[in-house]
């Protein structure tokens, strides 16, 4: 199909529309690339076809030049220097150990050379075989293989860039915060310097896995709930479980029964214990710090933050096989290699700390090794005999006050004791200046007084007899009298204390009863003017005093409430009368 027979159908008219104009588009891209191929395959075969002519001709025009020139021809001598490397000669075993390092300074070129070769004898196999499969590759293909023939491919670039974690470890701060995959980031370094820095909290472990969160736990039984330790102490589990084992043993009417009329308090326990158990003995849960996140078998991991160094459990020297008095297994590695060097300052017994009593050196069973010493015989990491230990107050051994709090007042008979200090430094001062002074002074105090020995300054609480809580009264009959309002018939005897309280009583009334003194203002002119003006002016201001002091009288309130009462009552009667005589 040739270009002009591609245009005929591109610009032919078709009776179906648009699906013959989209048919004719395809088919005339496929065409050109068809007839593109064609051209470059053509372009070589000629380029081939012309070298040859000219490689043809240039044998022809050596031939004749050959058959023009001399019969002795010039020769043309062609020199090629080759750098031989000089091998060393050295010992017998010699040259193997140092054979990598005199490698490196041999001349490379003639293995270059050789390399070259090679290369250009795969290139023309390549191209034959390109010749044979030319129609099925394409350019770009040929492209990429040329390229990974020249160098390493990309892959290999980017895993010879990349940061060893070895180097990116002596690089950090904090070489313990290096992981594998730190090394694979963009910025390895500014990852890492991240990761270190204070109070960063850490990605959480699950982010490389591929399983969803917390999917791992389906094969893991899960245990049952257990009470805190300190609920579980006041016994209401053993009391439940026997209220349980009650109930089972019931048959089915009883269980009926009780459904109907059920009964209370059957699990009783103490209050106060209970108390007890929340607000003294109860203790924190275990929770997680700061910062700290969860994963998948957490709360299996042993933490090891109650543990402390040096220090063996009964349970490790169990497992260990430690009778008591033997050294620990790992002790005589110690002796030799030295201490632990994360533990600098940790005292262990028979490596820089004496032995304990009883115990005795040597490789025998139950024996502590040998005391690392030098040549003189001084020891070298610390005070294995025991020459060198001080007699040090020993305050562990001193008796600790648990009952007391941080923060509780102290009681008041030190500062009693601290007062009296007080007084007597007091004291012993006046008496030195008391000595100091001269013959013509006299003493202030009067004399013939003995001064006491201790001085009571807090007010004590005044000691009453101990009061009754009730008393019983005595009941009197009494006939209301008429005309009285709001009389009783019973009245009560009150029995009184003492003459004194009486007398003290008569005294109080007497002095209720008292009058106030009177005041009147007068000025100096009516004192001249007139004479009767100061008994007048005392008799007004009695009289309002009287007045002032005068009890309310709450008589005729008090009637014409209880006649309003009454006119009340007497229409309620009325009304209640009114609809019992009304009929339908």
């Amino acid at each position: 199909m040739t270009a002009d027979s591609t245009v005929a159908l591109v610009h032919s008219v078709v009776s179906n529309g648009d699906v013959s104009n989209g048919n004719t588009s395809a088919s005339s891209k496929k065409s050109r690339e068809i007839d593109r191929r064609r051209r470059r395959r053509k372009q070589k075969k000629n380029n081939k076809a012309s070298q040859a002519d000219v490689d043809a001709s240039d044998v022809s025009a050596a031939s004749e030049s050959k058959e023009n020139t001399d019969p002795q021809p010039q020769v043309c001598e062609q020199i090629v220097i080759e750098y031989v490397p000089e091998q060393a000669e050295f010992e017998d075993g010699f040259n193997d150990e140092f054979k990598e390092i005199f490698e490196k300074f041999n001349f490379r070129e003639p293995l270059a050379s050789e390399e070259d070769g090679t290369k250009d004898e795969s290139e023309e196999k390549e191209d034959v075989k390109k010749k044979v499969n030319s129609d099925s590759d394409s350019d770009d293909d040929e492209q990429d293989n040329q390229n990974k023939e020249k160098g390493i491919s990309n892959k290999k670039k980017k895993l010879q860039r990349r940061m060893k974690i070895a180097e990116l470890k002596q690089v950090s701060a904090r070489p313990d915060v290096v992981e594998v995959w730190d090394a694979t980031s963009a910025d390895p370094k500014l990852l890492v310097f991240l990761k270190s820095y204070r109070n960063t909290v850490p990605v959480p472990r699950h982010w490389s896995q591929k399983r969803k969160y917390l999917q791992g736990k389906r094969g893991i039984e899960k245990q049952p709930f257990h009470l805190p330790d300190f609920i579980a102490a006041t016994g209401i589990e053993k009391i439940r479980q026997a209220y349980i084992e009650k109930e089972d043993g019931k048959k089915l009417k009883q269980k009926q029964r009780e459904r109907m009329q059920p009964k209370m308090g059957k699990m009783d326990i103490d209050y106060q214990v209970l108390h007890d158990a929340f607000f003294k003995y109860q203790t924190k849960p275990k929770l997680s710090a700061l910062g700290d996140l969860y994963f998948e078998g957490k709360e299996f991991e042993v933490k090891l933050r109650e543990t402390k160094p040096g220090f063996l459990s009964n349970d490790l020297k169990e497992a260990l096989g430690m009778p008591e008095g033997a050294p620990p297994p790992w002790l005589i590695n110690m002796q030799r290699y030295g201490p632990p060097p994360s533990y600098p300052h940790l005292k262990i017994p028979g490596l820089n700390a004496p032995i304990p009593i009883g115990a005795s050196f040597g490789f025998h069973a139950g024996g502590w090794g040998k005391p690392p010493v030098d040549e003189y015989g001084r020891p070298l990491y610390g005070d294995v005999f025991g020459v060198q230990q001080q007699d040090q107050p020993n305050y562990e051994e001193e008796p600790i006050d648990k009952s007391k709090h941080w923060g509780d007042l102290e009681e008041e008979e030190e500062e009693e004791e601290e007062e009296e200090e007080e007084q007597e430094e007091e004291m012993d001062e006046e008496e030195l200046e008391d000595g100091t002074e001269s013959v013509d002074t006299l003493s202030s105090t009067p004399t013939g007084i003995e001064t006491p020995d201790a001085i009571e300054l807090r007010k004590d609480q005044r000691k009453e007899p101990d009061r009754a809580l009730y008393q019983v009264l005595e009941e009197k009959g009494e006939s209301v009298a008429p005309g009285t309002l709001l009389g009783t018939s019973h009245t009560y005897v009150i029995k009184t204390g003492t003459q004194e309280k009486t007398g003290a009583k008569r005294v109080d009334l007497l002095r209720g009863q008292k009058t106030d003194r009177v005041d009147v203002s007068l000025q100096p002119e009516e004192l001249d003017a007139m004479e009767n003006v100061l008994p007048a002016k005392y008799e007004e201001a009695r009289e309002e005093e009287k007045l002032r002091n005068k009890p309310v009288d709450l008589s005729d309130m008090v009637v014409e409430h209880v006649q309003q009462n009454s006119r009340k009552r007497k229409m309620h009667d009325k009304e209640g009368k009114k609809k019992k005589d009304f009929k339908f």
